[in-house]
């Protein structure tokens, strides 16, 4: 961060940032067949998720706000939803995943 905002000390902000990394490390476990499959799909939309939120923070209206932060969760279901088949696939384990997951999800 080159700017100091405001929106780079709410939790929420915080909270996706994690989200991204923890998602980097998750997928490193992943098949190298995956690398342009599964392992894209979920770090792209883990970057979405930060990305949406921090422009959200920077809009006037609460409905353009709303809005960024809508797409933010709609990324976060779709990452809930890939890590979910990469589990029934074997590639992370329930245990490890839930190390991994330790980041206060609650508040994306």
């Amino acid at each position: 961060m080159f700017l100091e905002l405001s929106h780079t000390k709410l939790n929420v902000y915080q909270s996706s940032q994690e989200l991204i990394l923890e998602c980097y490390k998750v997928t490193k476990q992943f098949p190298t067949e995956e690398k342009f499959a599964m392992i894209q799909q979920i770090r792209r939309a883990a970057l979405s998720v930060h990305l949406n939120i921090a422009e959200g923070c920077s809009r006037k209206s609460k409905a353009e706000r709303s809005r960024f932060f809508e797409i933010a969760r709609g990324s976060v279901i779709e990452i809930d939803t890939a890590i979910g088949l990469a589990h029934q696939l074997n590639y992370v384990d329930r245990k490890e995943f839930r190390a991994y997951w330790k980041f206060d999800h609650k508040n994306i």
